[in-house]
């Protein structure tokens, strides 16, 4: 490999076609392309690439492009199950609990159906901070997320 845009696009078209399930995993496969990288260097390159991580049911964890991430669970959100557990809201802030490692893929079928009343959200491990418009009800939100999410518990 001579330059780091190869080797982005190496690590897109190994995470996009394999079940990748660690870095090492990954930095063995990088390898046998002849590309030497350190986990330093693939954690800089998951910023970069917007590599997430989503629950599998036989690897654990799986590396994930997050653009393909949004578009098959969008389509299909019963692959999380009962994962989304509650909501709770504070002014124009809503944290919703998900199962551990579940709220980055909650966080990016939220993201994608770019809700007017939602301005953004925020995906640690198993909490997602929603910023809601100011104009907006929390029953609203809460509405919209049932709707995606019918096992979600309103905690007020």
């Amino acid at each position: 490999m001579r330059n780091k845009a190869e080797r982005l696009n190496l690590i897109r078209r190994i995470i996009g076609d394999e079940l990748i399930s660690s870095q090492e995993e990954l930095i063995k496969r990088l390898e046998q392309h002849g590309v030497h990288a350190t986990q330093s260097t693939l954690s800089r390159d998951f910023k970069e690439v917007n590599i997430s991580k989503m629950p599998h049911p036989e690897k654990g964890y799986i590396y994930v492009l997050s653009e393909k991430l949004g578009g098959e669970i969008v389509s299909n959100t019963a692959n999380l199950g009962d994962a989304v557990l509650d909501i709770r809201f504070s002014h124009n802030i809503a944290v919703i609990s998900t199962k551990s490692g579940y709220a980055s893929a909650v966080s990016v079928i939220i993201d994608a159906r770019k809700s007017k009343d939602i301005i953004g959200t925020v995906a640690g491990d198993n909490n997602i901070i929603l910023i809601l418009h100011e104009n907006t009800t929390h029953e609203v939100v809460f509405e919209q997320m049932h709707q995606l999410f019918p096992t979600l518990t309103y905690l007020g």
